[in-house]
């Protein structure tokens, strides 16, 4: 049985992977739904994002562990395997009570709202605040050196959207920001229940830019009819 579902779950994760973008597809998974996209304008439309079947996550919190240890690997200059501390990751597993696990990470807004809250004035030549779209991934970053540590960034996530980007306590810079591991985000990979899949999504996709709570709000609803 538990042989049977490990291949189904990895069956799923290859098909969501594979799938041409375009057409308005929709792909629905357990309890979710999302539908890929074809707007060709808006390169951030075309941004992948991770994101989870709800209906299958176990809130094991491994994707956290694992987050850390990819993303914190040169500690006090040096070369290591990884700090395995949930303090640093960029993914965080928020537990409800009736039994929910809403893992929670950047949602990849193509209005970017925490860059646009960043006071810090754009670099002509780079064309670039403090908070910036990184080629490549395009996952939000910072440049530490123009960052004043203002907390407006974290302001304008809390209030607009996720709530995933947090102030270091000591230097007011924002921390939690999805780096997406280069590409190939870790905590996708080592989900031992393929509940994590990171693909490109419309901005209909239905749990797109809520709040850990907002989702659980909807999802008590749907799994408990409370």
């Amino acid at each position: 049985m538990e042989k049977s579902k490990k291949i189904t779950d990895q069956t799923r994760r290859k098909f969501i992977k594979q799938v041409a973008i375009g057409g308005g597809l929709t792909i629905a998974l357990g309890n979710l739904s999302f539908t890929f996209i074809s707007d060709e304008k808006n390169p951030l439309l075309k941004k992948k994002v991770i994101i989870c079947d709800f209906s299958i996550c176990a809130g094991c919190k491994t994707c956290e562990i694992s987050c850390s240890a990819y993303n914190f690997k040169n500690l006090a200059g040096k070369q290591t395997f990884g700090l395995v501390n949930p303090k640093h990751t960029n993914i965080k597993v928020h537990q409800f009570n009736p039994a929910l696990d809403i893992p929670a990470t950047c949602a990849g807004c193509p209005d970017t709202p925490c860059v646009n809250a960043c006071p810090i004035t754009i670099n002509q030549e780079t064309g670039e605040k403090a908070l910036y779209v990184k080629e490549g991934t395009m996952a939000i970053a910072v440049h530490e050196d123009k960052c004043i540590g203002c907390g407006l960034c974290a302001k304008a996530c809390e209030t607009e959207r996720v709530g995933v980007i947090r102030r270091n306590k000591e230097t007011g810079k924002p921390e939690g920001l999805c780096t997406y591991c280069d590409g190939d985000p870790s905590c996708v990979k080592n989900c031992p229940y393929g509940a994590l899949s990171y693909v490109t999504v419309d901005t209909e996709y239905e749990f797109f830019g809520k709040s850990p709570e907002e989702i659980a709000k909807i999802l008590t609803e749907r799994f408990y009819g409370v």
